[in-house]
């Protein structure tokens, strides 16, 4: 096996990690889904919740849980190349459904659920603007694939679907931080910020890298 097939083969295989990683994580999470219908306080998530559990927060509350997984799951199917090339019009109508239920279900739930956020303001500021910007991510997706400028549009919606894997990073680093008994007051605001911001500048960077690349191509060219 030459340097080159390694590369590939390593790349490969990081990617169908990830993969992995995702689907573990989000039916981890789905498992507690139990003890959310009807909501038990004594669970995970709705600990100390009794007190607002009602009104647009619940609204918000039912719409994440319900949204999260599937756009999560939808993104994984959008983002493969084969299923894209194989099958357009399927993408196509996938990618509709998962925009809508991104800017209808992820984004506005997320945004009310941020002003309840454990541990309070910085926290739930970190929340907010993760909703904000997925939404951005999403609808930028949608209209360069509208305009048919599908490279970009590729380039949003993986930065879309890496904003949505937050809830994925945020899990990892609570588990971390349950392990090493942290101190929840500031790992989990320092969560909920660097589970989006981490991987959002890392693909930034892959980006920047690849376009320098083909400059310095075009340039021996």
């Amino acid at each position: 096996m030459n340097g080159d097939t390694q590369i590939r083969f390593a790349k490969l295989l990081l990617k169908w990690l990830s993969v992995l990683l995702v689907l573990k994580v989000t039916f981890n999470i789905l498992s507690n889904y139990p003890g959310y219908f009807p909501p038990d306080f004594q669970v995970d998530f709705l600990q100390g919740r009794e007190g607002y559990f009602h009104g647009a927060y619940r609204v918000a509350f039912y719409t994440h849980i319900l949204t999260t997984p599937c756009v999560i799951l939808s993104g994984l199917v959008l983002l493969n190349a084969r299923f894209r090339n194989r099958a357009q019009g399927l993408h196509r109508g996938i990618g509709r459904c998962h925009v809508v239920a991104v800017l209808l279900g992820v984004v506005p739930s997320g945004l009310v659920m941020s002003a309840y956020a454990f541990t309070g303001f910085l926290a739930g500021l970190g929340f907010a603007i993760l909703a904000l910007v997925t939404g951005v991510c999403a609808a930028m997706g949608w209209r360069l694939a509208v305009q048919g400028r599908f490279e970009e549009h590729r380039q949003w919606m993986i930065r879309c679907f890496l904003l949505l894997c937050s809830a994925i990073a945020l899990r990892l680093i609570s588990g971390i931080a349950t392990i090493t008994n942290a101190d929840p007051e500031w790992t989990y605001p320092l969560a909920a910020w660097s589970s989006w911001i981490l991987p959002l500048v890392g693909f930034e960077l892959l980006l920047r890298r690849k376009k320098l690349a083909a400059i310095d191509r075009d340039h021996r060219d």
